[in-house]
């Protein structure tokens, strides 16, 4: 492999690890502005226990995706100089806003949100932890435009193979923005409403009772119920506008290689780009051309049209986007089914968690974790499915990369991906840790005087 390959793994490994973490922190301070605002409410103490259980989960993925943030960020001297010598006019104000608008107020809340539930006023620490939350949204606003404005840029001209921008307005608004975000905001919603069901769908197993993992449980699955169909409506949303602007990409999502009407759903199957076919290939007559042009007619693009008479491929390689996107749209009906299926037996149950069968329970435990697939599969939809451009129509990705020896880059990545096996098993230990002691009722941290001495015991 050559260094263009290498870098392209080197970078799609940084940025599959970290977009784990701000999936979670998106949608998790919302959340838990929702527990602080329900205490401060009612006064009922359950909200504020799992308050205070979640926002150690926050904190924990908070630290990982600042860290691994950084690192990402180290690519685009040391691997792509090319992309911010032609584009940088724009990406880089573009990443300086994310800066401004978010991190300083994370940077200055997240301790009065962490740490002020005892200390601070009431009205503080939930303004805290709006503003916290408000920050990592508009951290992500601004990385979805960034990355929108790759895959469909406008407002923008070109002066000696360098972009100027010439409209924020059209840059920040590009064609594709505003699905993309939404369809990422509601991928972090559900995301966290699995992770949340499912530790305590966990705890519950392991024998807590406390009113906090009941509050928790009812609160992902309902979360979890409410998502998911406007996830899969805005699925397709996305996907019309990708037929639109990258038809390439829809063509290798859907395993299509002829232009055609009556286009079949292909459920499962093997991408031969030597036969340019599908190998034992399932389908549903049709139901393409009914998906993505609303009637069985609808013409279809397929991959062909972008191989030029040289034999040049100008499409994406095709099984990487074929595979992704099965896995991706296969855990969002995974989804729908276990989540429907809890509120269901929540409702005949009186909305008593501690009822719910075991087996049930059993289930959504690996479903705490659904949510990382189905990002990590549709964010390898969205960004191999751009190859082999890095912004479409301006510059590919070949244009982009350093001139560095292969192995140098290949050292580099080995020791990025050794790091990552190691905090994200640190990552799930801990949470598996916090799980069990929230379970046995156990504090996270013996309580201690400021000299460092132990509290003393009631009896004491």
């Amino acid at each position: 492999m050559d260094a263009l390959i290498l870098s392209r793994i080197q970078f799609g490994a940084n940025i599959s690890f970290h977009i784990l973490f701000p999936t979670i922190t998106i949608a998790l301070g919302w959340v838990l502005l929702y527990f602080r605002v329900r205490f401060n409410a009612s006064g009922d103490q359950r909200w504020m226990d799992a308050y205070m259980f979640w926002v150690k989960v926050f904190a924990l993925s908070f630290a990982l995706g600042v860290v691994s943030g950084i690192t990402m960020s180290f690519q685009f001297g040391t691997n792509w100089p090319g992309f911010m010598e032609k584009v940088g006019n724009i990406a880089g104000p573009l990443l300086a806003y994310e800066i401004m608008t978010a991190f300083f107020l994370e940077a200055v809340f997240l301790g009065i949100m962490l740490f002020g539930a005892s200390r601070a006023p009431r009205w503080l620490h939930t303004l805290a932890t709006f503003l916290v939350a408000f920050g990592t949204t508009m951290s992500a606003f601004w990385i979805i435009v960034l990355n929108s404005w790759m895959h469909t840029p406008a407002g923008f001209e070109m002066r000696d193979g360098v972009a100027f921008a010439t409209d924020w307005g059209a840059i920040i608004f590009n064609p594709s923005m505003p699905y993309r975000l939404i369809h990422m905001l509601l991928a972090s919603g559900l995301t966290v409403a699995f992770l949340i069901a499912g530790l305590s769908a966990l705890r519950l197993l392991w024998g807590e009772k406390g009113h906090g993992v009941r509050t928790s449980f009812r609160t992902g699955i309902t979360l979890g119920a409410l998502l998911i169909p406007l996830q899969i409506f805005m699925g397709d949303m996305h996907g019309l506008n990708t037929l639109e602007h990258q038809p390439a990409k829809v063509a290798a999502m859907e395993g299509n290689w002829d232009t055609q009407g009556n286009v079949p759903l292909v459920l499962f199957g093997i991408p031969n780009s030597e036969t340019r076919s599908n190998d034992y290939a399932i389908e549903i007559p049709n139901m393409a051309s009914i998906i993505l042009k609303h009637k069985a007619s609808g013409v279809v693009p397929g991959l062909n049209d972008f191989v030029l008479e040289d034999g040049t491929v100008k499409h994406p390689p095709v099984a990487p986007v074929f595979y992704s996107f099965r896995v991706m749209v296969g855990t969002g009906f995974a989804m729908l089914f276990l989540s429907w299926a809890a509120v269901f037996l929540l409702y005949r149950r009186n909305w008593k968690a501690e009822l719910m069968p075991k087996p049930l329970l059993v289930m959504l435990v690996p479903m705490a974790l659904s949510g990382w697939v189905a990002t990590l599969a549709g964010w390898y939809v969205t960004e191999i499915g751009r190859q082999p451009w890095l912004v479409t129509g301006v510059m590919t990705t070949k244009e982009a990369v350093a001139d560095v020896p292969a192995p140098m880059v290949l050292s580099t990545l080995i020791g990025y991906l050794a790091v990552y096996v190691i905090l994200l098993g640190a990552y799930i230990s801990v949470l598996l840790y916090m799980t069990r002691k929230a379970a046995k009722g156990e504090p996270l941290v013996e309580p201690r005087r400021p000299s460092g001495a132990p509290l003393p015991t009631p009896a004491e």
